[in-house]
């Protein structure tokens, strides 16, 4: 099954592509079904890897030669719970694309490079070998800079233009990283190089690539300070694009592959965790602030962003058990309730023909799926209980006090009041307002709704995670894989 997660994407972009002539109806029928059946399957291996006396781990080896000269696909408790993450908000923005991009000529040509982007983030999450991690993750992000661009209006082109040449420049940091650590130890393969690093200990080159790491990958997941491109791409790109980023991609190209070398290939020490600390205080405390003073709804989202990755680095940055166990829920709880924002600004901008917060007034009464998708999201990411954002952030908040950091947890505590300030201020017109005129009036579709209904219940059910028989399967392996440290890593002779 394993490698199944690149090959169905990948069948389906060609697919799609290969019938570009045919009924646009054909297209959206396959892209749903290439996105319902990589989602079904997520689940199933993420249900096989969690069940109780399960082995834990999938491989697959390609080509006759063994690792760590070989290449391996290896399927973790991480990579299985960011596979269900991923694939399952993946295949819900593909149904509502369905109704979105009616409006765009060509949508085969949307629909391939989706799949080619979902391609390459499962990639990054299957990949054993570092240089293989990298160019999945080149995949997506080129993917991703045509996606934003998709509308080619003037706008959507300089926002992917700058994406791409931000994006290129953490490549350039992260592929010279590479470069040092195979010169320092002369194989691609992580838990190869993880050996080999534990007994020659070269601390200049280990101090040298994590700084490269520390910069290339923050930029992929828009960490401050290196956060400038992300309200340009997300807020100039069509709706299900900027839920894809901000709900999935930021997270496997920047969060996902900065824990899996920090913590299972280099081993997380103080020195990184205080960095990771101050980067995620940081941005908690700038994208709250930038988010404050908006008026585009995409952009208020897009810096909303920024703040609640920041928690996701602080939980990583202590690196208890506990923290580690807030940041991979909140991660899960960001990406469902952040990539239904995005949708639900989608849905709006064409009821209303605009983003700007001031002429949005009264989407409650208007379009009712909407409405309550957008309140139930809102309420979620401001840490309102008994909602899933509420739980997350506040593990992560008693962590910081379990592991004696009380300003810490002052500090995430603040700023979620500070969320929930900001939310409350920009959308309470929004959603209670009178209803305003109709500037457009294109009304979301059934699949539109439909979507957007489901990912609502998922992010009111999301808190459900935390009940021991469904954290056992979707997240014990995944807090394990981080915590257990270099003393994860498959044994190369596990590799068959």
């Amino acid at each position: 099954m394993v490698p199944l997660f690149m090959v169905i994407p990948l069948a389906a972009a060609f697919i799609i592509a290969l019938t570009a002539k045919l009924d646009e109806r054909v297209h959206d029928a396959c892209a749903v079904t290439g996105g319902f059946v990589i989602a079904a399957l997520s689940i199933a291996v993420c249900a096989l890897l969690g069940r109780s006396g399960a082995p834990g781990v999938m491989t697959y080896r390609i080509g006759s030669l063994p690792p760590p000269a070989g290449i391996a696909l290896v399927i973790d408790g991480l990579s299985s719970f960011m596979l269900v993450t991923v694939n399952l908000v993946g295949f819900l923005v593909t149904l509502y694309a369905t109704g979105y991009v009616k409006c765009y000529t060509d949508r085969w040509k949307f629909y391939s490079l989706f799949f080619l982007m979902l391609s390459g983030i499962n990639g990054v999450l299957l990949a054993s070998d570092i240089f293989n991690l990298y160019v999945f993750m080149e995949i997506a992000a080129i993917a991703a800079y045509f996606l934003v661009a998709f509308g080619t209006e003037a706008e959507e082109l300089e926002a992917s233009f700058k994406y791409a040449i931000m994006g290129s420049v953490a490549s350039a940091f992260i592929l010279l990283g590479i470069a040092f650590l195979y010169g320092a130890t002369s194989t691609l393969n992580m838990a190869d190089m993880a050996r080999v690093l534990a007994a020659s200990n070269p601390a200049r080159v280990i101090q040298l690539v994590s700084v490269l790491f520390i910069m290339g990958f923050g930029l992929k997941a828009a960490l401050v300070p290196f956060h400038a491109w992300l309200a340009y791409a997300h807020s100039s790109a069509p709706a299900p694009v900027s839920a894809m980023l901000s709900g999935v991609l930021i997270k496997v190209l920047g969060i996902y592959a900065l824990s899996r070398i920090f913590f299972n290939v280099f081993g997380m020490d103080t020195a990184i965790m205080q960095i990771l600390i101050v980067i995620g205080v940081l941005s908690m405390a700038v994208g709250a602030i930038l988010a404050f003073g908006q008026s585009d709804i995409k952009r208020l989202f897009a810096y909303s962003t920024v703040s609640q990755i920041g928690y996701v680095a602080i939980g990583l940055g202590v690196a208890t058990p506990l923290a580690v166990f807030g940041a991979l829920f909140h991660l899960f709880n960001h990406s469902i309730f952040k990539s239904l924002l995005f949708l639900n600004a989608g849905a709006i901008e064409r009821l209303r023909g605009t983003r700007e917060l001031g002429k949005l007034s009264g989407i409650l009464a208007d379009e009712p799926v909407t409405g309550y998708a957008t309140l139930v999201s809102a309420l979620s990411i401001s840490g309102i209980p008994p909602l899933g954002g509420f739980w997350s952030k506040a593990i992560i908040i008693f962590a910081c006090i379990q592991a004696g950091r009380p300003a810490l947890a002052l500090i995430a505590a603040l700023i979620s009041i500070l969320t929930l300030v900001y939310y409350f201020r920009s959308l309470s017109p929004v959603l209670f307002g009178p209803k305003a005129e109709m500037t457009a009036g294109a009304r979301p579709t059934l699949a539109m709704n439909a979507a957007m209904a489901a990912l609502a219940v998922l992010v009111a059910a999301s808190a459900f995670a935390l009940l021991p028989a469904i954290k056992e399967v979707l997240l014990n392996g995944a807090i394990a894989v981080l915590t257990n440290g270099t003393a994860n890593n498959v044994p190369l002779g596990a590799i068959q």
